[in-house]
């Protein structure tokens, strides 16, 4: 266990798998995950738990510290890997299943992985990442056909016990790479002091009274935000029933919902149009929702509309990325309203979640006055441990003390957040700075459009005289704020 040797006290954590110990012992018999006919109790995940991490450690040599590189479907298994590396002290290292072999190998070899777990239809990417990752000695296959089968692991330490190994607040749990969007992707250090405090935050925040009762249905890949969100729900006791394998099926999604009495849901923009334009909305009873949650992107006003009208007053926001994981802002259900009425908080991400500051600040840093737009900075328990071997990553995301999003925004007078676009995404016409995000709200409000979006063209140089700059075109009418 690591500690500051310049701190006379411990400052031990709770192991992160000790949720599932907890439930094992209060909770046994009732389901933990369920999968089409498969219902595994929280006593028999614990056991499976168990048992691979015995196979990781008795078996494959691993030890605390170790990284575990997984690239597969969603599923139990996905589950039982990322707690039987925490029991034993590894570091989860969750791949995005989209991935090709070349990207999932740069990801085995910057967290210079010890061992890699993935599905059956991953052979390739398992052959790219022990090419590209000398350091990787193992490679277990859910499904078998290739390394080690995964199941076989698990059958030959049946019965083993495995006690939760010993953390610090600062040690390392969770290495989630980002998407890359300005370079390679970084590997963010998420740890287990960290992650007990957002999924503490989650808990008040965006689904406040969940419990044993409540049943979640996992709609996006666990490898990203839906994995949180399930180790939210296993905090608080709930069951996680999963989608079949394969693309999302809004009429499947529909129809557990209604079977499972689903309470909530983590998703993105994309899927909560998808399952509210799908007719099935409509055929299959959705009462029992209480938080639909949703985050990764905005959401056009339109499409919120739409959703609260279907759904009713159930959709919770909430603004982070990778780093902060997801625990920026909140607007929750009652600050969402299905018309733009003066009390309608339009083209906000909502407040500050309780134990974090959000600050708007300036190029140099200065902190900025309400409805000034500078780029959007947060301090607090949330913000991650830094970029894994990436000093240079590290030194331009944090500037004293303040994690730097990269976000442009602005606060209001109370305190919530309207975020403009990307520091990248600006651009300046007419002397004008020009927002694309507000630009495609004002497109979708015009009955004919359904998607939409804003990108940027290099216009040659004597093709200009044809264009009519944005300052000599009519001023559009502003979008409406509260």
């Amino acid at each position: 266990m690591t500690r500051d040797p310049r701190l006379p006290w411990s400052t031990r954590s709770v192991n992160l798998a000790y949720f599932l110990t907890r439930n094992a012992r209060r909770l046994g018999a009732r389901a933990a995950v369920i999968r089409g006919t498969e219902v595994l109790s929280w006593s028999a995940l614990d056991d499976r738990v168990n048992a691979l991490a015995a196979a990781l450690r008795d078996r494959f040599g691993l030890g605390p510290g170790d990284r575990v590189l997984v690239h597969a479907q969603n599923g139990p298994q996905m589950i039982e890997v990322m707690l039987a590396c925490w029991r034993m002290g590894a570091v989860w290292v969750p791949a995005n299943v989209r991935q090709s072999p070349d990207e999932v190998a740069y990801l085995a070899q910057k967290a210079d992985v010890t061992l890699m777990i993935c599905d059956a239809s991953g052979a390739a990417h398992a052959a790219a990442c022990t090419a590209a990752a000398p350091g990787m000695r193992h490679v277990i296959a859910i499904g078998g056909g290739f390394g080690a089968d995964y199941e076989a692991a698990v059958a030959d330490h049946t019965g083993a016990r495995v006690s939760d190994a010993d953390v610090d607040r600062d040690t390392p749990a969770w290495l989630f790479f980002t998407s890359g969007s300005t370079g390679r992707p970084k590997a963010v250090v998420l740890t287990h002091g960290q992650l007990s405090f957002v999924v503490l935050n989650h808990l008040h925040d965006l689904m406040p009274g969940t419990g044993p009762a409540d049943i979640s249905l996992v709609v996006a890949p666990l490898s990203h935000g839906a994995g949180l969100h399930q180790l939210v729900n296993m905090a608080a006791g709930a069951a996680s029933v999963l989608m079949p394998p394969g693309p999302l099926d809004p009429a499947v999604a529909w129809e557990l919902v209604a079977r499972h009495r689903v309470t909530n849901m983590f998703t993105v923009p994309t899927i909560v149009k998808m399952l509210t334009e799908d007719p099935a909305v409509d055929t299959h009873d959705h009462s029992s929702l209480r938080f639909v949650i949703y985050a990764g992107a905005p959401m056009y006003r339109e499409d919120q509309k739409h959703a609260l009208r279907k759904l009713g007053p159930v959709l919770v926001q909430y603004f982070g990325l990778g780093e902060v994981t997801g625990a920026i802002t909140v607007l929750p259900r009652e600050d969402h309203h299905p018309e733009d009425t003066p009390a309608a908080l339009i083209g906000t991400c909502g407040f500050e979640r309780t134990g974090m500051q959000v600050s708007i600040q300036d190029a140099a840093g200065a902190a900025l006055a309400p409805l000034q737009t500078g780029e959007i900075c947060v301090a607090g328990p949330a913000v991650c441990a830094g970029y894994d071997g990436d000093d240079a990553a590290n030194a331009a995301a944090f500037r004293d003390g303040w994690f730097r999003t990269g976000d442009l925004g602005h606060m209001d007078a109370e305190g919530y957040l309207y975020i403009t676009g990307r520091a990248s995404d600006m651009y300046i016409s007419g002397g004008s700075n020009v927002y694309p995000r507000e630009i495609e709200e004002l497109l979708l409000t015009h009955p004919a459009l359904g998607e939409v979006a804003v990108l940027g063209a290099r216009i040659p140089a004597g093709a200009r005289s044809g264009w009519r700059s944005a300052s000599a075109c009519p001023a559009p009418p502003s979008l409406p704020r509260r």
